[in-house]
């Protein structure tokens, strides 16, 4: 399958990179891994006057209610660049589950920063204690709630936090909401492999072993040509499922970006040799994130099963 961005789309993918590019997101995220929310919260306002933030909020809520493959576009961007905070559950997933509700009107303007859990796929909420409003989402309808004990993740800068349902429940369509938020991981998944794809492409250009540039081995070659075509393959089933928003093709997406984003965390890794352990290079932040991202909104065992259920 091939799918063609309009001009506008890639406008808009283009503003996004700009914005992103000239805000220094690796600070931004060792800073909100360590607890200073400030410079995150300056890029969350860079995305809400770009409209990111109100991209699937309903227009009477001064919402933009953009097709879902709009969100796919600004979603695999901020992949890219490695945005921190609650991405899928405040941009993709809270306007669906507020989707009657004035308060949608703060998310539209990015003044409110939304988590949500979701179990059991999503059984704990990432960044609670930067969200203004959080949200805890069953089978049949949602609460807000309490934000209790905060457990250790994989990456640093989604901190995870146990939920408690408080005040009045109401109704939702949660099973859409869910597929937003699988969707929405895996746009950003994909964005993610792109960087990892780009920085061991330019790395393999400049490291040198055996008194040649490492990039003119067919080894790596080879490695880096097979990161390229899983990313190839995994974006149009990323667009598919923006159309269709069919569970088996939101699942197939989700599964296939896992897997491109943790073969392009491998090769990487393998292309930048030890410096790419270190804390101080930024490619562990990439690593890092695909690892979370791969089992939020659903391991891809999870979403493979939902595929083989739904043949």
């Amino acid at each position: 399958m091939e799918f063609e961005l309009d001009e506008q789309q890639r406008d808009f993918a283009a503003s996004i990179d700009a914005a992103l590019g000239a805000a220094d997101l690796p600070g931004a995220v060792r800073a909100w891994s360590a607890g200073d929310l400030a410079p995150g919260r300056k890029v969350w306002e860079q995305l809400a006057d770009l409209g990111v933030t109100a991209l699937a909020v309903p227009e009477k809520f001064d919402g933009i209610d953009a097709h879902p493959v709009d969100l796919v576009v600004a979603l695999e961007r901020l992949g890219r660049w490695c945005v921190p905070g609650p991405v899928a559950e405040s941009i993709a997933v809270a306007p669906i589950l507020l989707v009657d509700d004035e308060r949608s009107v703060g998310l539209a303007s990015g003044e409110l920063i939304a988590t949500v859990a979701l179990p059991p796929h999503m059984p704990r909420a990432v960044d609670a204690d930067a969200a203004g409003l959080v949200l805890l989402a069953t089978d049949k309808d949602v609460t807000e709630a309490q934000v209790g004990e905060r457990h250790a993740s994989v990456d640093p800068s989604r901190r995870l936090y146990d939920l408690t349902a408080t005040g009045n429940a109401w109704q939702a369509d949660v099973k859409r909401a869910f597929e937003f938020g699988a969707l929405a991981t895996a746009a950003q998944l994909v964005g993610a492999t792109e960087a990892l794809l780009n920085g061991a492409v330019d790395y393999a250009k400049q490291r040198s072993q055996f008194g040649r540039v490492i990039g003119s081995y067919q080894a790596i070659k080879h490695k880096l040509a097979d990161v390229h075509i899983a990313v190839e393959l995994a974006r149009p089933l990323v667009y598919g499922a923006a159309l269709s928003l069919e569970s088996r093709d939101v699942s197939a997406a989700k599964a296939a970006a896992s897997e491109a984003a943790l073969l392009a965390a491998r090769a990487s890794l393998q292309t930048h040799g030890a410096i790419g352990f270190t804390q101080e290079h930024d490619l562990s932040l990439w690593l890092l994130r695909v690892q979370a991202l791969r089992s939020a909104w659903g391991t891809p065992e999870a979403h493979r099963r939902r595929v083989l259920e739904a043949l």
